[in-house]
Formats: structure tokens, C-alpha cells, sequence
């Protein structure tokens, strides 16, 4: 009776664990997909990444069982499993990254309009002597189109792609810095001859 018993509980145990996870699978796919709907590649791309590199290794381990006399799916429904509570989680904290996004989209904005008027505020100061006038039409020029740009980013914001507001904000704010350095640089040569005049 006991070896019968013994055989029964072990020959359940290869059925349950020999048939493939296919609710779990399924679970698994749906969280995943609904969460890359509602915009994780967008405002969390790195744990979108993960969610997505779990989902294949699992499928993986599901087809490397496939492939053997003895399958033994226990391994591939825990991942599953785990990647569809990963998913759950990541679409209940999505709002708060979404948010966290935008506000990082404003702050890059506001530093590129800043960035822009800095510039401005030292070109007013810049040197006008003879042969920087060119340099400094060229240099307001520059500026002009930096901040006929800016217009961009706030659309960009408005259609919620922060990640590319950010890449644009911070592109201007650097050409702006560079419009500054020019400016300064020039300032500091004019210094440098009025001293060698004394």
C-alpha cells in the first residue's frame, strides 16, 4: 500500500510539473504587453528591458524543457510568475514615473531658457570694437535660433515624449554654453590687450 502510494504521489508530481505553464505563460505576456501599452518603454525603459529580458529567458527555459525526455516546467512558472507580479508593479508605480519624467523634461527646459538668456545678458556686454562686429551678428544670430527652438521642446512636452524634450532642452542649453564661452573668451583677449596698452 505505501509503495502505491509512493508511486502515485511521484507519477503526480511528473504531471504536474511535465505540462507546460500555459495559464502562467499567458498571465505573463497579457501584464507584460499592458504594461508596454500604458508607456514603460517610454518613462521606464530600463525596467521595461528587464520585464522583457525575464519574459524571453522564461520562454527560453520553457523550450529547453521541451526538448527533454524528462520536462520539468517548475523553474519556467516561477519566472513567469515573477514577471507578471514585476509587470503588476511597474504599471502600479508608472503614473509616478511618468510624472517624475515630465518634471525632469521642465527642469531641462527652463535650464535651456536660462542657458539662452545668460548668453544674451554677456553678449550685451560683449567688446564692439573693430572686427568683432561680425562675430557678434553671427553669435546673435545663433542665439535667435536657439530660442526660436524652445518652441519645440514645449511641444515635445505637451505629447509627453519627455525623453526627447530632455535631448533637445539639453542639446540648446549646451550650444547656448558654447555661445557663452565664445563670448567670454573674447572679453578675456580684449582684457588681455588693454593690459599689455598700461
Amino acid at each position: 500500500m505505501r509503495y502505491l502510494i509512493l508511486s502515485m504521489m511521484v507519477v503526480f508530481m511528473f504531471v504536474g510539473c511535465s505540462s507546460q505553464p500555459t495559464t502562467e505563460m499567458n498571465d505573463a505576456k497579457a501584464a507584460v504587453d499592458a504594461v508596454i501599452a500604458e508607456g514603460a518603454e517610454k518613462y521606464a525603459q530600463v525596467d521595461a528591458q528587464k520585464l522583457n529580458d525575464d519574459l524571453a529567458a522564461a520562454m527560453a527555459e520553457i523550450t529547453t524543457q521541451e526538448g527533454k525526455m524528462m520536462k520539468n516546467y517548475s523553474k519556467a512558472k516561477e519566472a513567469l510568475v515573477k514577471v507578471k507580479a514585476d509587470a503588476d508593479t511597474l504599471k502600479a508605480g508608472l503614473p509616478a514615473k511618468k510624472e517624475e519624467a515630465k518634471q525632469s523634461a521642465i527642469t531641462s527646459q527652463t535650464d535651456a531658457k536660462t542657458a539662452i538668456d545668460d548668453a544674451k545678458a554677456l553678449l550685451a556686454k560683449a567688446p564692439k570694437g573693430k572686427g568683432s562686429k561680425a562675430d557678434i551678428e553671427a553669435m546673435k544670430a545663433d542665439l535667435k535660433g536657439l530660442d526660436e527652438s524652445l518652441p519645440e521642446v514645449q511641444k515635445l512636452i505637451d505629447t509627453e515624449d519627455y525623453s526627447a524634450a530632455i535631448e533637445k532642452a539639453n542639446a540648446i542649453k549646451e550650444k547656448a554654453a558654447g555661445v557663452s564661452d565664445q563670448i567670454n573668451q573674447a572679453m578675456e583677449k580684449v582684457g588681455a590687450k588693454a593690459e599689455v596698452k598700461k
